[in-house]
């Protein structure tokens, strides 16, 4: 097969550590997935940060998957582009940082994450209840 038969899907094989850094920082959605308190699995999509070797996700006040998360800290995601067959995916245990708060190390995160994923209006969003 020749290598213009191949453009359509992309480089073939796993990312090295420097093409997931630049995947995770490209505002690609993440796909939590989190059990119930019945232990069904339930997917969410959330908006995240990939910093110093692990994933930080904001839930706001009312959202269903963090006090999933809470009551059962297993957890497993996928990040994906279905265009060009990329994926990064895991599981793991959530760790709760921080109660909701209006304040602390989560609002530069959040508006980081505004910007990445609505653009310069992005802060606008964070104060919509």
């Amino acid at each position: 097969m020749s290598t213009d038969e191949q453009e359509w899907r992309g480089p073939l094989g796993g990312m090295d550590d420097e093409q997931v850094e630049a995947f995770l920082g490209r505002g690609v959605l993440m796909r939590l997935a989190c059990l119930d308190r019945d232990g069904f699995p339930h997917v969410f999509p959330v908006w995240h940060e990939w910093r110093d070797g692990a994933f930080w996700v904001i839930a706001r006040q009312r959202s269903r998957w963090a006090d999933y998360m809470v009551a059962d800290p297993r957890v497993g995601w996928t990040i994906d582009l279905p265009e060009t067959l990329e994926k990064v995916m895991g599981k793991g245990r959530a760790e709760v940082v921080h109660e909701p708060v209006v304040e602390g190390e989560w609002v530069s995160i959040a508006e980081r994450m505004s910007y990445r994923y609505l653009g310069e209006n992005g802060p606008t969003y964070l104060t919509i209840d």
